[in-house]
């Protein structure tokens, strides 16, 4: 993408708030416009991801899928980043795709950015996810956490549940979050290096504790989350762990 393009789709997106003119709640996003600069560079962008999702449509593998999301996502970003200046904000279908294909594609900065704008803005996802915006942000990182090992840093997961706390979502769903943080804190706590400078305040029993914490949650929510036999490992790890007065 050229420097000149990327420059004009940032800035209409920007705009786009402003230059919507239909009404809208209080609390409620502007509608895109459908007229006009905005309108018509919107327009031209939803037509590409058309065919974008089209092409997707015709590959079988996941593995394929997300690789050829990775090549397609930045056709999309400078106007991603525009549009999350918009002011009001403005429902957006590219926005909404996007953070489903950041997710996708592993680029965590991302996906944390547009779930954080998506849920203040209040904006809805495209009807073919089928899912509010909370949910779609918790259960895609979290099975992104629990399908590939390590794939997720905890930091993420931790931002990913703060982000969603306050919204209404499945139990179930809530559950593999919490699971996958207590894998995480579980890793953490395998790979703990004593000499280490960098390592958790409280060594190896805060890790431990904190995935038992996170996969004793999971539990609560759901009884199916397959965390019993991880909470069997950790507790007994626990009890040969010294305490944290020692």
């Amino acid at each position: 993408m050229s420097l000149a393009r990327r420059h004009r789709e940032l800035h209409r997106a920007a705009q786009a708030g402003a230059a919507s003119v239909a009404p809208r709640a209080a609390d409620a996003p502007a509608p895109m416009p459908t007229t006009g600069a905005v309108a018509s560079e919107y327009a031209l962008l939803l037509a590409a991801l058309g065919q974008d999702l089209q092409s997707l449509r015709q590959i079988q593998s996941v593995e394929r899928k997300i690789a050829a999301k990775a090549g397609m996502i930045g056709r999309y970003r400078a106007w991603v980043e525009g549009s999350m200046r918009s002011d009001p904000p403005v429902q957006d279908d590219i926005v909404g795709t996007m953070l489903v294909w950041a997710i996708d594609v592993g680029d965590w900065p991302l996906a944390l950015q547009l779930g954080a704008h998506i849920l203040t803005a209040n904006l809805g996802l495209p009807e073919r996810y089928k899912r509010s915006p909370a949910v779609v942000l918790a259960e895609e990182v979290a099975d992104s956490a629990l399908r590939v090992a390590s794939g997720v840093p905890r930091e993420v997961l931790e931002r990913t549940l703060a982000l969603t706390a306050d919204y209404d979502m499945p139990d179930q769903v809530r559950a593999k979050l919490h699971k996958a943080l207590g894998l995480a804190f579980q890793a953490e706590a395998d790979a703990f290096d004593p000499e280490a400078e960098s390592q958790r305040a409280g060594g190896k029993r805060a890790l431990v504790d904190a995935a038992l914490d996170h996969v004793g949650r999971a539990l609560e929510l759901d009884q199916s989350a397959g965390v019993k036999k991880i909470i069997e490992r950790l507790t007994a790890e626990l009890k040969k762990l010294p305490a944290a007065n020692d």
